[in-house]
């Protein structure tokens, strides 16, 4: 399946890389927030917007060949993926999660969620919510050596979730042939939020192509 990649880039690179992504996205996502909250009259806004093309053609004079960032295993079996919309380095959408993986098989993050996320007044969209969801879940399952995609994705919002301080967690709860099933939930301060329980399904090509045993060789590497 196209869109995955092989590189080979030594630790000293690699950290470079991360750190100028890291930079730039959260330059990015700092203006995003602040384009929500500004009220500069038109003459300011003119000129803010001059410098954000600008900034753009900037990043834009060298630039990956393809449409995505896709996902890029180095060849120590490190896996990147940069340009994620819920963990990505690169990319200025995601919030980003940061997933922590317990030895007794829990995976969590805690982020906050700006005024980029809103739905209902001061509240997180229910669709971002849906979306971290889907990747602490998936991320726990695979980080258990069950990698798959997303089949089904149930979810429960018992009260809504304020901005701000945010933890998402989850954990593998069993393993069906090819189906991986997980559970969790986000809370706040307040308490739990949603539950989601998701299937997540290994396909044939990552099943022929040794995809997924790219994954568990990363994982059993450390």
């Amino acid at each position: 399946m196209s869109g995955y990649f092989t590189e080979d880039i030594g630790a000293q690179e690699l950290q470079e890389r991360t750190a100028v992504a890291t930079d730039i996205a959260e330059a990015v996502r700092t203006l995003i927030a602040d384009t929500v909250l500004t009220e500069v009259d038109a003459s300011a806004a003119a000129t803010a917007i001059e410098h954000i093309e600008a900034a753009a053609e900037i990043l834009r004079s060298r630039q990956l060949p393809d449409d995505s960032f896709g996902v890029r295993f180095n060849t120590d079996g490190t896996k990147r993926t940069w340009g994620n919309a819920v963990i990505g380095t690169r990319n200025p959408i995601a919030p980003p999660l940061d997933v922590v993986f317990d030895d007794d098989g829990l995976a969590w993050a805690e982020f906050e969620m700006g005024p980029a996320y809103e739905g209902p007044a001061g509240l997180v969209h229910g669709g971002i919510l849906a979306a971290i969801l889907d990747q602490i879940l998936g991320s726990a399952a695979e980080h258990a050596g069950a990698p798959g995609m997303t089949g089904t994705l149930t979810i429960r919002y018992r009260q809504g979730t304020k901005l701000g301080k945010v933890r998402a967690e989850a954990r593998l709860d069993r393993v069906e042939g090819v189906k991986s099933i997980a559970v969790g939930r986000i809370s706040t301060a307040e308490g739990t939020t949603a539950e989601a329980e998701g299937i997540f399904i290994l396909p044939r090509w990552a099943r022929e192509s040794g995809a997924a045993d790219k994954i568990r060789k990363a994982l059993s590497d450390g």
